[in-house]
């Protein structure tokens, strides 16, 4: 297993999987250590989740630049996403204790409630696009409820899923109730299998998704799956094409492209088009690609070569299908995985651009003739993860965004970014389940019902 620097693909560091005594012996002592820490106090959780917060923001640049040696993430954007971790430690530890406390239900029982019990050690699968955003949203409302966590991460990443680990130990996270594995996938399966584990969630690739969905099913475990996207950013006729442009633009290009929840296809009246088009290249323009720890670059390298060399060959596709490549579109002659800025216009239906996820800074402009044929091929995908709509109607954009557009969030007049306070995942391709808010924090508990009829000598 390996770490490659993507900027001049470099070997940053190798590690050793573990065996299988080792893995088996890993989640027995995950198990070991829920049954202390299920009757944990709620207080006692959320200092630990503070003292994570705490931790995170004091070496925050220390860990941006190990994502910028290990996937290419820039410098203020490694800054920015360490801090964002920080925010949903303290989210959990402020709201978790209200979020999981007993609900009663009047019934005909003396006593009745609703108790929102942990279930065991929960096993997450988690990419290298936001190496510890991805597993802190987990992380965070896992360990609030009185679970345990696993960690498999992205094995380009592990020395962020080392770091991830020293940082609950340095909070005073019991020991081995956090506990990062570095393992491949096949073990990942037999992780899953293992009886001690009770859930799984992962985050990834459709086909990653429905792997540990099948697997995960065959042992009737419950899973929360949080895939690609393929967002559709609708531009209406009367939108503000200037805002339309900027918010587009940074979503797109926000961490090189390699997001789900960017937007990958603008879907834009045809009356709009033109200034559209013009606008959004003065801004791809401008952008500079370069080294990550340089304070000028905007756009880093892509995380692997191998990902870079999948989407060039889907924008030559799409070209070839007939799309016009008005930026870019042509792989750096300089070592490391870059890829520039790239627009494609005149996409349609049936090209790749249109039809599958593009993981990189590429933009595909859809030219529709109304709101209703923006709103029936922004549908028209195997995706639904995010979207967002652009217009001056405030009232009408709501109504699509709320009503009509297939996916599980929809921003109106802003570009689509996860929260801790809202509820974050998709349907379709793009997975099921929710993660943040309380509705992350319910999916791995058990929702208890107790009712206590009062004995006869109490009536």
């Amino acid at each position: 297993m390996q770490s490659v620097n993507p900027k001049n693909n470099q070997v940053i560091a190798q590690y050793d999987e573990l065996t299988e005594p080792e893995i088996e012996l890993a989640v027995e002592q995950s198990h070991q250590a829920f049954l202390e820490w299920r009757t944990s106090t709620f207080e006692a959780r959320a200092a630990i989740l503070k003292r994570a917060a705490d931790e995170l923001e004091q070496r925050k640049s220390e860990l941006a630049k190990l994502m910028a040696d290990e996937m290419g993430k820039p410098l203020a954007e490694g800054v920015s996403e360490v801090e964002k971790c920080a925010w949903v430690c303290r989210y959990y530890a402020e709201h978790g204790a209200q979020q999981l406390a007993d609900k009663p239900i009047k019934t005909e029982f003396s006593v009745s409630k609703i108790s929102f019990q942990p279930i065991g050690c929960v096993f997450a699968v988690m990419p290298w696009n936001y190496p510890f955003w991805q597993v802190f949203r987990f992380a965070a409302p896992t360990l609030m409820a009185g679970n345990t966590a696993l960690l498999k991460h992205a094995g380009n990443v592990s020395g962020c899923a080392l770091e991830i680990a020293s940082i609950f130990a340095a909070a005073g996270l019991p020991e081995h109730c956090f506990s990062t594995l570095l393992i491949g996938q096949k073990a990942a399966k037999a992780v899953i299998e293992n009886p001690l584990v009770r859930a799984v969630t992962l985050t990834g690739s459709t086909g990653a998704g429905k792997s540990v969905a099948a697997t995960a099913g065959g042992v009737l475990k419950k899973c929360v799956l949080e895939l690609g996207g393929s967002d559709a950013y609708l531009v209406l006729a009367d939108a503000n094409v200037d805002q339309a442009v900027e918010k587009c633009a940074q979503s797109r290009l926000l961490n090189g492209g390699q997001s789900c929840i960017s937007a990958k296809r603008f879907l834009v009246h045809e009356s709009l088009v033109a200034d559209f088009t013009s606008k959004l290249l003065a801004y791809f323009d401008q952008q500079v690609l370069g080294d990550p720890l340089d304070d000028a670059t905007t756009i880093g390298p892509m995380a692997r070569s191998d990902l870079r060399d999948e989407l060039h060959d889907q924008v030559l596709r799409s070209i070839d299908a007939g799309a016009e490549c008005l930026l870019g579109g042509q792989i750096p002659d300089r070592e490391g995985a870059y890829y520039p800025p790239t627009i494609l216009s005149s996409v349609t239906p049936g090209m790749p651009a249109f039809d599958e996820e593009l993981f990189g800074p590429v933009a595909a402009i859809i030219s529709v003739k109304s709101t209703e044929q923006a709103v029936q091929w922004a549908n028209q995908s195997n995706f639904g993860l995010g979207g967002a709509i652009f217009s001056a109607d405030i009232e009408q954009a709501e109504r699509i965004a709320t009503q009509q557009i297939d996916a599980g969030a929809c921003f109106v007049n802003d570009f689509v970014k996860s929260d801790p306070r809202l509820p974050f995942g998709g349907v379709k391709d793009s997975g099921y389940g929710r993660e943040l808010r309380e509705f992350g924090i319910h999916e791995f508990v058990n929702i208890k019902s107790v009712c206590v009829q009062a004995s006869a000598s109490e009536r």
